[in-house]
């Protein structure tokens, strides 16, 4: 499907490819063709990406109102832009600063895009700030759908997907990373996480310490690359796995370890006490979905015990 030319004043958060630039999708390409600004994290990054689907960074659209000029303390920002030029950094070091010029420059009629580095914006990346202002403000948002990394590598982990968190990057100190992990240990969904390179031994080494060595893991590095690597196995191989070829340690990593096993036949007599109260406020179907929440335990087999309870 295509989108016109004179696109209606919105906030377009447009997901870009994580590494095959085939997965970019059409309505990316003609959406960022014809907005009137686009924000990025990198311009030369996303500068290269734009030129090569023919996406011009200048804005000579007609049938956009003309864009207002940058103010003088936003000229030596490292927006470094003029009236003219459609890509525009959005950042963390200048989100504030950005935001309300974004805003205003929808409430004035103009179309804009938000895109990351790679991926689908928001997920790890900078944003957030400006998505919530825009609903504050009564503008409309609107996803342009695409790659996620963390969605790419839950799909071939091969690990429980009905349920999952998606937790990101883990603490850079020891200490911090650590603690976080220890509050994650009992969680029984499948749990995704991205990592950098210069830390993926330590953070596994740290996983493995709270979780166990043979809590199932599925590493996906350079999802979609020329050197993709996906290797489903525990987290005592997967260490040595990394340490053993230092290619492993190079690139855009995602973690997905499974959820703690929770053993259904002996435990869910423990839980008797919890079942029974909440029979008294609620139905069994809705029970056992509150109890399974509560205690990890799966829903089937409660809601077995709580028909047990009831009868």
């Amino acid at each position: 499907m295509s989108t016109p030319t004179a696109m209606p004043a919105c906030l377009y958060i447009v997901a870009t490819p994580i590494g095959n630039l085939s997965d970019m999708t059409p309505r990316a390409i003609e959406t960022l063709k014809h907005v009137a600004i686009i924000a990025c994290e990198d311009t030369r990054t996303s500068g290269k990406l734009l030129a090569h689907f023919g996406i011009e960074t200048k804005s000579d659209n007609t049938n956009d109102k003309p864009v207002n000029k940058i103010d003088s303390n936003n000229a030596a920002a490292d927006n470094k832009t003029r009236s003219h030029n459609k890509l525009w950094a959005y950042h963390e070091h200048n989100s504030a600063i950005q935001t309300p010029k974004i805003i205003e420059m929808i409430q004035q009629g103009h179309s804009v895009a938000l895109i990351s580095d790679a991926g689908t914006p928001l997920v790890s990346d900078p944003g957030y700030q400006l998505v919530q202002a825009a609903h504050a403000a009564d503008v409309k948002v609107s996803p342009i759908v695409g790659a996620s990394a963390a969605i790419a590598a839950m799909s071939v982990a091969g690990l429980p997907s009905d349920r999952f968190s998606f937790i990101g990057f883990l603490p850079a100190k020891t200490h911090g990373r650590q603690k976080q992990l220890s509050a994650l240990k009992s969680r029984p969904e499948t749990l995704i996480f991205y990592e950098a390179p210069h830390r993926i031994v330590a953070s596994l080494e740290d996983m493995a310490d709270v979780f166990g060595t043979d809590r199932e893991v599925t590493y996906c590095r350079e999802l979609t690359k020329t050197f993709e690597t996906v290797y489903k196995t525990t987290l005592g191989d997967l260490i040595d796995f990394v340490k053993a070829d230092d290619n492993q340690r190079r690139g855009e990593m995602v973690v997905v370890v499974a959820g703690v096993s929770v053993a259904q036949d002996d435990d869910i007599s423990d839980h008797d006490k919890l079942l029974q109260r909440l029979l008294e406020d609620m139905s069994v179907k809705k029970a056992a979905s509150l109890a399974a929440d509560i205690t990890g335990i799966k829903k089937n087999a409660l809601y077995q015990r709580l028909l047990e309870l009831q009868a």
